[in-house]
């Protein structure tokens, strides 16, 4: 599950917020064990919270030394990789 976790730094346009929070809320099911039982949703929930707030803070963080790449282009070359698969 955790492949599907998109790259998000050093994107045009930059990652969204629900973008961090769809790969954080992908990471923790993949280390909690997908979803969690009804008396363990708000730790649950805190721990995408956290994840999130702290993908963001990475992201912020990052200095990239060459120029942004464009979504559509990387979106391209993985449906490439994917036909050439098949």
């Amino acid at each position: 599950m955790c492949r599907n976790i998109k790259r998000l730094h050093n994107l045009e346009p930059p990652a969204t917020e629900d973008e961090l929070r769809d790969a954080a809320l992908q990471f923790v099911r993949k280390i909690s064990n997908q979803r969690p039982s009804p008396a363990n949703a708000e730790a649950f929930e805190r721990a995408v919270d956290d994840i999130a707030a702290a993908g963001r803070r990475l992201l912020d963080s990052l200095v990239a030394h060459v120029p942004p790449q464009a979504r559509e282009a990387l979106a391209a070359r993985a449906r490439e990789r994917f036909a050439a698969r098949r």
